[in-house]
């Protein structure tokens, strides 16, 4: 944690940050456009140092929460093209997920309103609105930042869902999915329907608040109620319910109940997205239905690859066209662990769907959890799903015990794909081992 903690203040420092608060990609690219994971990572490591010490490092959240809000206003000003909460960001980590390369100026101009540079920025406002209160515990004066990002969080959940005034959203009512929209300079709008995790990622954006923490802050707790007698057309997607154990709790969520259930329905169904070893990048439905549309005189096209990438798009290094791929499950399991702390054991929906099996999402997130870890450990004939063929690693003494953690993973077979050094993301299996008992 230690370590950890250091090398986030030192991305956050002017060698690395520049001065307008963009955060640089990666080396060859410094204009490209990560996730906004750094506050997460953030309260992650400050948390996990809090128990390695017996006591919280608040300085250290508040030097990377002072930078992040200039990084989070880079985001507002330059990544939302028409004002209205609708977020672009391009690359944001997604090599070729898309039907275009996201880096690069489209071939017939316009731009792409997308749902994950959207639902990015809706968890983005929830971490901050979470660092927020966790800073106004000892200083009340972080209260008005949480109001803030509360009301900043509304209006991108009212934006995406549709329901503002510009009623330009994501949300497809006919699918009961969220897809990117192509705008083009003649003022049309194409929905994008390729069924793929960008869709899947507004389900992360959720948080709940407890009574205990809403009586401590006051403040905070009356611009709530004002927010919703006054401006009730922002407040559709939070709740307040009587959560046994829990107290009276609040719901901050892109999807609300109705939509989370439809969306899970895709994401729990093992002909779309749900493999026997996690969440697939692509639904599978693309194999037989790849996804293309015309534009001018070319015709662009998605289906579904579960390993290797079989397009050049983005130098066809990285594939999000059907492999498994860590970051995204991991933070699908946390948001439902966070939906069920909410919704409790009233909400449950089928696991896989169309199987009759009713799961809470508890349990969902631990059977998602069963599957990515069933990647690492060895079947009943012996074998690891993750060396797929090859012999050595799975039979030979010498490196049969030793586990690689490769980039992605087969969409069918778990085998791993990709270079075997991400040991960043997807070490998160530790995570998964350690909350499934294994």
């Amino acid at each position: 944690a230690h370590f950890a903690k250091e090398q986030l203040i030192l991305l956050t420092r002017e060698w690395y940050m520049h001065p307008n608060g963009q955060l640089p990609a990666y080396e060859w690219a410094f204009g490209d456009v990560n996730p906004p994971v750094h506050a997460w990572a953030a309260m992650k490591v400050y948390q996990i140092d809090a128990q390695q010490q017996g006591k919280a490092d608040t300085a250290f959240l508040k030097r990377v929460f002072n930078k992040m809000l200039l990084n989070f206003t880079w985001w507002v000003n330059r990544k939302d093209a028409e004002g209205q909460n609708i977020f672009q960001g391009g690359f944001l980590g997604l090599d070729n997920i898309s039907l275009f390369d996201r880096s690069a100026r489209l071939p017939h101009g316009g731009y792409i309103n997308q749902s994950d540079g959207t639902a990015w920025m809706g968890f983005y406002c929830l971490t901050m609105l979470d660092i927020a209160i966790e800073l106004a515990k000892a200083d009340l004066s972080y209260q008005d930042m949480a109001v803030k990002f509360f009301e900043h969080f509304l209006a991108i959940a009212v934006a995406i869902s549709g329901v503002n005034r510009q009623g330009a959203g994501l949300w497809d009512e006919d699918d009961g999915f969220f897809y990117d929209v192509l705008r083009l300079p003649d003022g049309s709008a194409v929905p994008l329907k390729v069924r793929s995790l960008v869709g899947l990622m507004p389900l992360m954006a959720v948080e709940t608040i407890g009574q205990e923490t809403i009586d401590r802050l006051a403040g905070f707790a009356r611009s709530m109620k004002w927010m919703v007698e006054h401006r009730p057309n922002l407040t559709g997607n939070i709740a307040k319910i009587d959560v046994e154990g829990y107290g009276d709790a609040i719901i901050f969520s892109i999807p609300t109940r109705e939509r989370l259930i439809r969306v899970l329905r895709y994401m729990l169904d093992e002909d779309e997205f749900l493999s026997d070893y996690g969440i697939r990048s692509l639904s599978k439905v693309h194999d037989k239905q790849p996804y293309g549309i015309t534009i001018g005189t070319e015709t662009f096209s998605v289906n579904y690859q579960p390993a290797e990438s079989q397009s050049g798009l983005f130098g066809g290094n990285s594939n999000w066209r059907g492999p498994i791929w860590f970051p995204i499950n991991y933070l699908l399991i946390e948001a439902l662990r966070r939906y069920h702390r909410y919704y409790g054991d009233d909400l449950t929906v089928e696991c896989p769907t169309r199987s009759g099996n009713m799961m809470t999402l508890d349990k969902v997130a631990d059977e998602l959890s069963r599957r990515l870890t069933r990647i690492f450990l060895r079947d009943g004939a012996g074998k690891r799903p993750l060396y797929g063929g090859q012999a050595v690693f799975q039979h030979d003494p010498l490196w049969r015990d030793y586990v690689l953690f490769y980039e992605y993973f087969h969409g069918d077979t778990g085998a791993g794909v990709g270079a075997s050094h991400q040991t960043g993301w997807t070490g998160l299996i530790a995570k998964l081992l350690q909350q499934s008992g294994e």
